[in-house]
C-alpha cells in the first residue's frame, strides 16, 4: 500500500517543493550567490530527494519487520514460489525489496523536480506533482490505454514482488529500473535546461 500511494505522494511533495519552495521563501537567490552554481544546486536537490526515497523505504521496511517480529514467530520465510529460505536470506531479500522500491521512485522524483523549476510557488509545484502522479496511476488502470501503460513510470512498481520468487524473475524488474532511468534522464535534463536558463528573482 505504501508504494502505490503514500511513498510516491511524499516524494512528490518533497521534489515539488525542492526549488519552488526556496523561490517562494525568497532563499533561492541567496543560495545561488554561493559559487556552487545552478547545476550543482539542482544535483544536490535531486540527491536529497533520492536519499529521502531510500530512507523512507527503509523506515517502512524496518517498521514492518519489527511489527511482524512482535506479532509472529521468527523463522524460515516462505516465498511466493512456495519454497522456504532461511531467516537471514529473507532479511537480505527484504533489503533488496527496499532498494527496488526506492529505485522505483527515481522517476517521480525527477518529474517533481522538473515541475519545481516551472513555478515559484511550492504549493503549486507539490499539487501539480501529486495530481500528475494520481492521473498517471489512473491511466495505468484503464484497459483501453494498454498501449501506453508500459511507458508510464508507475507501471512496473509492483515488480518488487518478483524478488520473493525462487528463482528471482528479473524481466519486470529490469524494465522498471530502465524506465525509471529514462524518466530521470529526460526530466532531469529538462529540469537542468529550465533551471539554468530561467531568471531568478526570488
Amino acid at each position: 500500500m505504501t508504494l502505490p500511494f503514500f511513498l510516491p505522494m511524499s516524494v512528490g511533495v518533497l521534489a515539488g517543493d525542492a526549488l519552488a519552495g526556496e523561490a517562494h521563501g525568497g532563499t533561492l537567490r541567496y543560495l545561488l550567490v554561493a559559487p556552487a552554481g545552478r547545476t550543482r544546486l539542482l544535483l544536490v536537490k535531486y540527491a536529497t530527494t533520492l536519499t529521502f526515497c531510500l530512507v523512507a523505504t527503509l523506515v517502512v521496511a524496518l517498521s514492518a519487520l519489527l511489527t511482524g517480529a512482535l506479532l509472529f514467530p521468527l523463522g524460515e520465510v516462505t516465498l511466493l514460489s512456495g519454497t522456504s529460505v532461511s531467516f537471514g536470506e529473507g532479511l537480505l531479500r527484504a533489503l533488496a525489496i527496499a532498494g527496488a522500491v526506492a529505485l522505483s521512485l527515481v522517476g517521480v522524483a525527477a518529474v517533481g523536480l522538473f515541475v519545481s523549476t516551472l513555478t515559484t510557488s511550492g504549493i503549486a509545484a507539490m499539487a501539480t506533482t501529486v495530481g500528475l502522479l494520481i492521473t498517471v496511476q489512473i491511466v495505468d488502470t484503464v484497459p483501453q490505454l494498454a498501449a501506453v501503460q508500459p511507458y508510464l513510470f508507475p507501471h512496473y512498481w509492483l515488480s518488487f514482488a518478483d524478488l520473493l520468487r525462487d528463482p528471482v524473475y528479473w524481466d519486470q524488474l529490469q524494465k522498471n529500473f530502465g524506465l525509471q532511468a529514462l524518466y530521470a534522464l529526460v526530466f532531469g535534463s529538462a529540469a537542468w535546461a529550465r533551471f539554468t536558463s530561467r531568471d531568478i528573482t526570488a
